[in-house]
């Protein structure tokens, strides 16, 4: 089976609206990709693992010579954004055309949850040089203010909480029940933060997977649910905030690569 075909086999949440997914989503910051450089055995090779639209392989390609990002996704990878030191491919997480102990890093921003655990770590394994550092992370919760905050959670959980599929709650746990086989670093801490106002926030939320499922299935827009409260605490939609994300990671080191 090809890698073309085996990338049909995915559990794809994003597709139907990728475009809209890589206008709404906040940067990561600039620090992570330095600090992730620095503890790699090298800088000649990087892989991003469910780049997206491949905001972390930009980052990524500041400190490495290249960048080989691969999405499940041909919608995904279609709006990615082209950088001269990057190479987009479609393929799977679990199938890569990299060749053994090839890579510096791997990195997968928000999206190995999705993936199968085995599968994926057999091949991180195969494609890591000794040494080699692999880097998931994730964010959850939203800082605002606590009035917008608790609305947020509300829409999050008691709105369109059923329409999340099931393995979520990697993300709602911080990925701390994600299974790792890697020996682990402890990375400083990075917040991801962005000034939004409160359209660009709705643009956010909006693209969740849950949003798109609970659109598809009944038929109107479950923000409209919360838009009055969401309005009020806000204030003039126009009015830009700080909006934060803690970020949680797993890194480790693949100490048994030959």
């Amino acid at each position: 089976m090809s890698n073309e075909t085996k990338a049909l086999n995915f559990e794809d949440h994003f597709s139907g609206h990728s475009g809209q997914y890589a206008q709404a989503r906040p940067q990561y910051p600039d620090q992570i990709y330095a600090y992730l450089a620095s503890i790699a055995p090298g800088r000649s090779l990087a892989w991003d693992c469910g780049t997206g639209n491949g905001q972390a392989a930009l980052g990524l390609a500041k400190h490495f010579d290249n960048v080989y990002a691969t999405d499940a996704s041909a919608e995904q990878i279609a709006h990615a954004y082209p950088h001269e030191n990057v190479e987009y491919h479609t393929e799977p997480a679990e199938h890569v055309s990299l060749k053994d102990s090839s890579t510096d890093l791997v990195t997968v921003a928000v999206a190995i949850h999705w993936f199968n655990f085995n599968e994926f770590y057999r091949e991180v394994k195969r494609v890591l040089k000794p040494n080699g550092v692999i880097a998931a992370w994730t964010y959850n919760s939203v800082e605002i203010s606590p009035e917008i905050d608790s609305l947020i959670w509300h829409y999050y959980g008691d709105i369109v909480g059923k329409y999340w599929p099931k393995h979520i709650r990697y993300i709602e746990q911080r990925y701390e029940t994600l299974p790792f086989p890697f020996e682990e670093i402890t990375p400083p801490s990075f917040v991801m933060e962005i000034h939004w106002n409160l359209i660009q926030l709705a643009g956010f939320l909006d693209s969740w997977s849950a949003t798109q499922r609970y659109k598809a299935q009944n038929g109107d827009h479950p923000l409209e649910l919360i838009w009055d409260k969401l309005l009020a605490a806000w204030g003039d939609e126009n009015k830009t905030r700080l909006i934060r994300w803690p970020l949680h990671f797993r890194i480790g080191r693949n100490v048994t690569g030959a």
